[in-house]
Protein backbone atom coordinates (compact mmCIF):
# COMPACT_ATOMS: atom_id res chain seq x y z
CA UNK A 1 0.00 0.00 0.00
CA UNK A 2 1.58 3.71 -1.36
CA UNK A 3 1.87 6.59 1.12
CA UNK A 4 -1.45 8.54 1.86
CA UNK A 5 1.06 11.77 2.49
CA UNK A 6 4.28 13.09 1.96
CA UNK A 7 5.42 15.64 4.60
CA UNK A 8 8.48 18.17 3.02
CA UNK A 9 9.79 19.46 6.42
CA UNK A 10 12.69 22.26 5.93
CA UNK A 11 15.66 22.23 8.13
CA UNK A 12 15.90 24.49 11.32
CA UNK A 13 18.03 27.52 11.15
CA UNK A 14 21.94 26.83 11.33
CA UNK A 15 24.30 28.18 13.78
CA UNK A 16 26.00 30.33 11.03
CA UNK A 17 28.07 32.92 12.99
CA UNK A 18 30.00 34.26 9.57
CA UNK A 19 27.42 34.66 7.56
CA UNK A 20 27.90 32.66 4.71
CA UNK A 21 26.09 30.54 2.04
CA UNK A 22 26.77 27.48 3.33
CA UNK A 23 25.31 25.36 0.72
CA UNK A 24 26.91 21.45 0.43
CA UNK A 25 29.40 22.74 2.76
CA UNK A 26 30.12 20.12 5.80
CA UNK A 27 30.08 21.30 9.61
CA UNK A 28 27.39 24.04 9.40
CA UNK A 29 25.04 22.47 11.88
CA UNK A 30 21.41 23.56 13.63
CA UNK A 31 21.75 26.28 16.01
CA UNK A 32 20.06 25.67 19.76
CA UNK A 33 17.51 28.18 18.13
CA UNK A 34 17.24 25.75 15.27
CA UNK A 35 16.96 21.92 17.14
CA UNK A 36 13.66 24.75 18.62
CA UNK A 37 12.53 25.17 15.58
CA UNK A 38 12.60 21.25 14.33
CA UNK A 39 10.78 19.82 17.62
CA UNK A 40 8.20 22.33 16.79
CA UNK A 41 8.06 21.17 13.19
CA UNK A 42 7.68 17.19 15.18
CA UNK A 43 5.36 18.30 17.86
CA UNK A 44 3.26 19.76 15.12
CA UNK A 45 3.25 16.82 12.81
CA UNK A 46 2.15 14.23 16.14
CA UNK A 47 -0.83 16.69 16.90
CA UNK A 48 -2.00 15.51 13.52
CA UNK A 49 -2.53 12.48 14.71
CA UNK A 50 -1.73 10.89 11.08
CA UNK A 51 0.65 7.80 11.02
CA UNK A 52 4.03 8.44 10.07
CA UNK A 53 5.14 5.21 8.72
CA UNK A 54 9.01 6.84 7.24
CA UNK A 55 11.60 8.89 7.36
CA UNK A 56 13.90 10.09 4.26
CA UNK A 57 16.82 13.65 5.15
CA UNK A 58 18.97 14.74 3.06
CA UNK A 59 22.58 13.85 3.83
CA UNK A 60 23.79 16.73 5.29
CA UNK A 61 24.03 17.60 9.10
CA UNK A 62 21.59 20.41 9.19
CA UNK A 63 18.57 17.79 7.82
CA UNK A 64 19.74 14.77 9.21
CA UNK A 65 19.66 16.62 13.00
CA UNK A 66 15.94 18.23 11.89
CA UNK A 67 14.72 14.99 11.40
CA UNK A 68 15.73 13.82 15.07
CA UNK A 69 12.84 14.75 17.17
CA UNK A 70 10.97 13.44 14.02
CA UNK A 71 12.30 10.28 14.68
CA UNK A 72 12.39 10.25 17.94
CA UNK A 73 8.72 11.24 18.13
CA UNK A 74 7.44 8.06 15.68
CA UNK A 75 10.14 5.22 16.16
CA UNK A 76 11.45 5.81 13.20
CA UNK A 77 15.20 4.99 11.69
CA UNK A 78 15.95 7.46 9.33
CA UNK A 79 16.99 6.84 5.41
CA UNK A 80 19.21 9.49 3.80
CA UNK A 81 18.61 10.40 0.16
CA UNK A 82 20.44 12.53 -1.89
CA UNK A 83 17.86 13.20 -4.23
CA UNK A 84 16.35 16.30 -1.97
CA UNK A 85 19.79 17.33 -1.08
CA UNK A 86 20.59 21.71 -1.13
CA UNK A 87 21.60 22.19 -4.92
CA UNK A 88 25.26 22.73 -6.02
CA UNK A 89 25.83 26.39 -5.58
CA UNK A 90 29.33 28.49 -6.86
CA UNK A 91 29.05 30.95 -4.33
CA UNK A 92 29.44 28.51 -1.32
CA UNK A 93 31.57 29.62 1.65
CA UNK A 94 30.91 33.25 0.62
CA UNK A 95 29.03 36.28 2.32
CA UNK A 96 26.47 37.25 -0.56
CA UNK A 97 25.74 40.93 0.52
CA UNK A 98 27.03 44.12 3.05
CA UNK A 99 30.78 45.02 2.39
CA UNK A 100 33.08 42.58 0.99
CA UNK A 101 30.12 40.21 -0.14
CA UNK A 102 30.63 38.52 -3.52
CA UNK A 103 27.47 40.02 -5.44
CA UNK A 104 29.94 43.41 -4.73
CA UNK A 105 32.99 41.53 -6.72
CA UNK A 106 32.97 42.35 -10.08
CA UNK A 107 34.77 38.76 -10.58
CA UNK A 108 31.62 37.14 -9.82
CA UNK A 109 29.15 39.19 -12.33
CA UNK A 110 29.63 36.23 -14.71
CA UNK A 111 28.18 33.92 -12.59
CA UNK A 112 25.03 36.43 -12.40
CA UNK A 113 24.34 36.41 -16.40
CA UNK A 114 21.15 33.80 -16.50
CA UNK A 115 19.13 33.84 -13.07
CA UNK A 116 16.34 31.80 -15.07
CA UNK A 117 18.71 28.89 -15.12
CA UNK A 118 20.13 29.71 -12.84
CA UNK A 119 23.99 30.38 -13.83
CA UNK A 120 25.36 29.90 -10.46
CA UNK A 121 24.44 26.67 -9.77
CA UNK A 122 22.10 23.18 -10.43
CA UNK A 123 19.53 24.33 -13.23
CA UNK A 124 15.80 24.71 -11.59
CA UNK A 125 14.48 21.80 -13.49
CA UNK A 126 16.99 19.26 -12.58
CA UNK A 127 16.29 20.64 -8.72
CA UNK A 128 12.33 19.56 -9.68
CA UNK A 129 13.30 16.12 -11.51
CA UNK A 130 14.91 14.89 -8.63
CA UNK A 131 12.88 15.80 -5.81
CA UNK A 132 9.92 14.73 -7.94
CA UNK A 133 11.27 11.25 -8.32
CA UNK A 134 12.37 11.46 -4.81
CA UNK A 135 8.76 12.02 -4.01
CA UNK A 136 7.40 9.14 -6.26
CA UNK A 137 9.85 6.87 -5.10
CA UNK A 138 8.73 7.32 -1.32
CA UNK A 139 5.15 7.49 -1.71
CA UNK A 140 5.79 4.00 -3.93
CA UNK A 141 8.38 2.33 -1.18
CA UNK A 142 5.68 3.27 1.98
CA UNK A 143 3.34 0.74 3.79
CA UNK A 144 1.14 2.84 3.96
CA UNK A 145 1.38 5.97 6.26
CA UNK A 146 2.65 8.96 5.76
CA UNK A 147 6.25 9.63 4.72
CA UNK A 148 8.30 13.14 5.90
CA UNK A 149 10.99 14.22 4.02
CA UNK A 150 13.69 16.46 5.32
CA UNK A 151 15.33 18.96 2.85
CA UNK A 152 15.94 22.19 1.93
CA UNK A 153 13.61 25.78 0.95
CA UNK A 154 15.18 25.51 -2.47
CA UNK A 155 14.16 21.84 -3.58
CA UNK A 156 10.71 22.35 -1.56
CA UNK A 157 10.14 24.92 -2.94
CA UNK A 158 10.65 24.00 -6.52
CA UNK A 159 8.36 21.16 -6.14
CA UNK A 160 5.44 24.14 -4.74
CA UNK A 161 5.98 25.70 -8.30
CA UNK A 162 6.13 21.98 -10.48
CA UNK A 163 2.87 21.06 -8.69
CA UNK A 164 1.12 24.36 -9.42
CA UNK A 165 2.10 24.31 -12.92
CA UNK A 166 4.61 28.03 -12.47
CA UNK A 167 7.59 29.00 -13.88
CA UNK A 168 10.55 27.61 -11.98
CA UNK A 169 12.56 30.87 -12.48
CA UNK A 170 11.27 33.33 -9.41
CA UNK A 171 12.21 35.74 -7.31
CA UNK A 172 14.28 34.09 -3.85
CA UNK A 173 12.80 36.61 -2.11
CA UNK A 174 9.48 35.37 -2.29
CA UNK A 175 9.76 31.83 -0.87
CA UNK A 176 6.81 30.89 0.81
CA UNK A 177 9.04 27.59 2.86
CA UNK A 178 10.03 29.63 6.73
CA UNK A 179 12.59 27.68 8.51
CA UNK A 180 11.19 24.35 9.71
CA UNK A 181 8.13 24.40 8.04
CA UNK A 182 5.96 21.25 6.59
CA UNK A 183 4.27 21.01 2.92
CA UNK A 184 2.30 18.38 2.65
CA UNK A 185 1.09 16.94 -1.09
CA UNK A 186 -1.90 13.71 -1.73
CA UNK A 187 -1.56 11.53 -4.81
CA UNK A 188 -5.02 12.82 -6.28
CA UNK A 189 -7.51 12.02 -8.80
CA UNK A 190 -7.56 14.21 -12.07
CA UNK A 191 -10.47 14.67 -13.93
CA UNK A 192 -9.64 14.39 -17.54
CA UNK A 193 -6.09 13.87 -17.03
CA UNK A 194 -4.03 10.78 -19.11
CA UNK A 195 -2.42 9.53 -16.19
CA UNK A 196 -5.42 9.32 -13.75
CA UNK A 197 -3.40 10.44 -10.63
CA UNK A 198 -0.52 13.43 -9.73
CA UNK A 199 0.49 14.88 -7.04
CA UNK A 200 -1.30 17.79 -5.07
CA UNK A 201 -0.21 20.02 -2.44
CA UNK A 202 -3.10 19.88 0.26
CA UNK A 203 -1.33 22.06 3.08
CA UNK A 204 1.43 24.17 4.33
CA UNK A 205 2.22 25.13 8.30
CA UNK A 206 4.48 27.26 9.90
CA UNK A 207 5.02 25.24 13.46
CA UNK A 208 7.61 27.62 14.40
CA UNK A 209 6.84 30.72 13.53
CA UNK A 210 7.18 32.06 16.54
CA UNK A 211 10.92 31.30 16.88
CA UNK A 212 11.64 33.11 13.72
CA UNK A 213 11.93 36.89 15.23
CA UNK A 214 14.48 35.22 16.96
CA UNK A 215 16.62 33.69 13.89
CA UNK A 216 19.66 35.44 12.47
CA UNK A 217 20.26 33.22 9.43
CA UNK A 218 17.04 32.31 7.45
CA UNK A 219 19.14 30.97 4.25
CA UNK A 220 19.80 32.49 1.09
CA UNK A 221 17.61 35.19 0.13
Amino acid sequence: MPAEQIHLVRHGEVFNPQGVLYGRLPGYGLSDLGRLMAKAAADELVARGRPVSALITSPLQRTQQSGEPIAKAFGLEPTLDERVIEPENRFEGKRMRGPGGALRDIRNWGLLVNPWEPSWGEPFGSIAARMMAAVQDAWNAADGGDVVIVSHQLPIWMVHRHLAGERLSHDPRRRRCALSSITTLEMQGVAGSAAGHRFVEVGYTDPAAGLAAQATDVGAV
